[in-house]
């Protein structure tokens, strides 16, 4: 069996990791390539590219990459067309795959996206290229599915690999014995992003808040986990021109424990504020494009909430900040809300509970199910 997989960034590679390992249970001696990262070459996979090269966020930002971006995909249009697999999964990426998906789907291959694009959020009449594009469409949250069967497109919710691997129960103490770090104290964790671009627009702001904090609570220490070495040499230059004189810890990955370990995060909108959720954490959310990027996508927006407990839950549950309102005034006294309020912290941590039981459903499992079930339906 032939299975072709891109996936667009470290998330999707954790995506795709769980769901090669699921498929080749079924499937041992399965050739499965494309474009992947490291969880994905641990699990027997052939990657034709650096993870790095779909790594760009922002209309602006892939403009400005776009003939790289095309020659990339066109090689690997031509790729599959010459060597057809017989399914193509793209996760995530939707700019980038679904053209992808196009192509090989008019060529009679089976394709299956994994990972709505926000389709239901903004843009919604992308919702006819994606039929015309994929075969199934595999989403991890509920409102995601209701969307498509609205649409009448093929769907299934398989929850979310995350809730499975995270238990429902996460030790604070622990996570930070396992850094090195003193198990006593107050700890604020800053993720200012996994893309250069993010780091830009929000490292200096995310310092400028926590010095902010320390004003204010002078008992404080951070920890700063970063995904590579492209990252912490754009932070530390931050650090070393913003706010040298910091009580900054700086952790190479580890963002994981780094949330495990902390009281409350501050950090950039993404599939990480979806981990923090899982590990029960307080935090507040910031988000800013580049300013023409911004303006050009406000007005297609349709969503209430941009983060994705608040999407879950369909309320505000944690403080979200965007653009203009990325300020440390702001930033630092939402951080300060959940530092001074345990009993709210609690009454938070429970709702994270019910939403993490809602995305357990052995997802890499489920979408490993689902992909070969496109394959036995031809």
């Amino acid at each position: 069996m032939r299975i072709g997989i891109i996936a667009g960034e470290l998330s999707g590679d954790l995506l795709g990791g769980g769901l090669i390992h699921a498929l080749r249970a079924k499937h041992p001696d399965a050739l499965i390539e494309g474009i992947g990262g490291p969880q994905m070459l641990a699990a027997g996979f052939h990657s034709h590219y650096p993870l790095e090269t779909l790594s760009v966020m922002g209309l602006v930002e892939v403009l400005k990459h776009f003939p790289r971006l095309k020659k990339c995909r066109d090689s690997l249009r031509d790729h599959f067309l010459r060597h057809p697999p017989d399914v193509f999964i793209g996760i995530d990426a939707p700019d980038f795959n679904l053209g992808l998906e196009y192509a090989l789907k008019a060529a009679g291959i089976r394709t299956v996206h994994y990972v709505s694009p926000s389709v239901w959020a903004w843009r919604q009449y992308r919702w006819r290229k994606i039929a015309r594009a994929c075969d199934l469409m595999l989403t991890l949250f509920p409102f995601e599915a209701d969307f498509y069967e609205r649409h009448n497109i093929p769907v299934r919710f398989v929850g979310h690999p995350l809730a499975d691997d995270i238990p429902l129960q996460t030790d604070k103490r622990a996570a930070r014995s396992s850094l090195g770090l003193p198990t006593e104290g107050r700890w604020v964790a800053l993720l200012p992003g996994s893309r250069r671009n993010e780091v830009r627009q929000l490292g200096v702001a995310f310092l400028h808040t926590a010095r902010w904090l320390l004003a204010e609570c002078p008992d404080l220490r951070f920890v700063v986990p970063l995904a590579n070495a492209n990252l912490e040499t754009i932070f530390t230059q931050q650090v070393a021109e913003m706010a040298p004189d910091l009580p900054l810890t700086l952790l190479a990955g580890k963002s994981r424990e780094a949330m495990a370990a902390a009281d409350v995060v501050l950090m950039a909108s993404g599939t990480a504020t979806l981990e923090a959720m899982l590990l029960k954490r307080p935090m507040v959310m910031a988000y800013r494009l580049a300013e023409l990027t911004y303006w050009l996508a406000k007005p297609l927006v349709r969503i209430a909430y941009f983060s994705l407990p608040n999407l879950l839950a369909q309320e505000r549950l944690v403080p979200e900040f965007l653009q203009h309102q990325v300020i440390p005034e702001k930033l630092g006294a939402a951080c300060l809300h959940w530092l001074e309020n345990p009993a709210q912290v609690e009454a938070l941590q429970n709702r994270f509970i019910e939403l993490h039981h809602r995305l357990r459903l052995s997802a890499s499992q489920q979408a490993a199910t689902a992909v070969l079930s496109v394959l036995s339906n031809q």
